[in-house]
């Protein structure tokens, strides 16, 4: 892999004063697992464009900017009313560059047993349930931005859902940025455990609450029991110059039941991956995704969905619309291993161009290794049908109003398929707003 090495005394200087502020965070095995997370940064580097995984989205500036550990700040409650849900009744576990921020969270009502704390809490307290699963799902030796994201781990949130109990309030984990006046990076790293059996739902939500740049760099294990239940939403509404790279990393059991929603609005450069291990039989999985992008925004999906037992099903539809000269890669994968029989999988990848200018690479890709299986994948790229545009043209709808329909009638695939009526009511009106801000959509050109 062809990578920029920065500067290995800057990383090393940088890791040293972090070690330094840890203080009682210092636990011994998670320390180790951040010295890995080093070491692994270190030979990794950041890679270039001459890396296939990388070819499309240049990350190379990441390499020179100098970008601070982001420290805690205050944070008026009423400056996270725009990224509040009405109607979830839910705890909210809120983090500010990174750091966890009781005054702002709110516990909320959980079933006995359902943990939603801090991540360095629970680390500090020697949770166990932590130390089991934490670092063991996250691919830190491939991955140069989980590879830091580990080297620098100290908060974040830890969901926890014992055998059999089904929480039914969904749990918003909440991060915003702060205006600073450096650049700044942050490292949220979350656990997600749900045993067998239990049922749950999660929205990991990312803000920015200026308009300024700065990078965060998050990293989310989830651990699916067997026959449990999870539906899972990421919402990302960073300010439109920060950058965004997030990595999630899911194991799923036996009869699991899992669905993972990605939902971009924001970021000058964001690049999501999703990982997704069916590790029993009969697990079923979801891997949807919008994303909306227009300026010179660059919005890069990397998915896998790994079939490592036989009778597993996933579904993914990822759909994009693009305005102006932004930017969109998808690169999804099917994996379907030896012995994993009576695998049914199907892959859809949808971009709706609003602009000449705007630019899409899609790839995707099925690699099958069983020979009793029935998997489909496609791609397609392409403007608003004219006939649907004239049919309402026709009834006295105007122009910019019939975009606007027929535009949300293409994201409604994704969203219909969140779990919770409430969220996806509210994540569709954020849908419709951001929509608002595209030119083409704005001027009804």
């Amino acid at each position: 892999m062809r990578v920029l090495k920065e500067d290995p005394e800057a990383l090393l200087s940088r890791f040293a004063a972090f070690e330094s502020g840890l203080n009682g965070a210092k636990t011994a095995w998670a320390h180790e697992l951040r010295r890995a997370g080093l070491g692994h940064a270190r030979e990794l580097g950041i890679p270039t464009t001459r890396n296939e995984e990388w070819r499309y989205t240049n990350v190379a500036r990441l390499a020179k900017d100098a970008f601070e550990l982001a420290a805690p700040a205050p944070v008026a409650p009423e400056a996270l009313k725009p990224f509040g849900f009405s109607g979830l009744g839910g705890p909210r576990l809120v983090f500010v560059n990174g750091h966890f921020d009781a005054q702002l969270s709110s516990a909320g009502e959980l079933p006995k047993g359902v943990v939603a704390e801090s991540l360095k809490a629970r680390i500090a307290a020697g949770d166990a349930r932590v130390q089991a699963h934490l670092g063991r799902y996250a691919r830190q030796a491939e991955h140069p931005f989980v590879a830091l994201n580990t080297a620098f781990l100290l908060d974040g949130a830890f969901v926890f859902v014992p055998k059999g109990v089904q929480a039914e309030a969904p749990i918003h984990l909440l991060f915003v940025t702060t205006e600073s006046a450096a650049p700044a990076v942050s490292h949220p790293r979350n656990l997600l455990v749900f045993e067998d059996g239990a049922r749950a739902q999660v929205v990991e939500h990312y803000a920015g609450l200026s308009g300024g740049a700065y990078f965060t760099n998050a990293v989310t294990e989830a651990a699916v029991g067997a026959g449990a239940n999870v539906d899972h939403t990421k919402l990302q509404q960073e300010s439109l110059e920060a950058t965004h790279i997030a990595s999630a990393e899911i194991r799923l059991a036996r009869d699991a039941r899992y669905a993972n929603h990605s939902i971009s609005l924001g970021g000058k450069l964001t690049r999501n991956d999703v990982n997704a291990k069916l590790d029993g039989e009969r697990v079923e999985c979801t891997v949807n995704g919008f994303y909306i992008a227009n300026a010179a925004q660059h919005v890069d999906n990397h998915t896998i969905v790994d079939h490592a037992q036989p009778h597993g099903r996933s579904y993914e539809v990822y759909k994009g619309v693009m305005d102006d000269e932004a930017v969109a890669v998808f690169n999804g994968k099917i994996f379907v291993r030896p012995g994993a029989q009576k695998t049914d999988a199907k892959q859809d990848n949808k971009h709706l161009l609003l602009s000449r200018a705007a630019e899409v690479q899609t790839k995707p890709q099925l690699e099958i290794f069983a020979d009793d299986v029935k998997c489909t994948h496609g791609a397609t790229v392409g403007q608003l049908d004219k006939n649907a545009l004239f049919y309402l043209r026709a009834r006295g709808i105007g122009r910019g109003e019939a975009l606007r329909l027929l535009t949300l009638a293409f994201a409604e695939d994704v969203l219909k398929e969140i779990g919770h009526e409430a969220l996806r009511a509210d994540v569709a009106e954020r849908v419709h707003r951001r929509m608002e801000a595209t030119t083409a959509l704005r001027s009804g050109a």
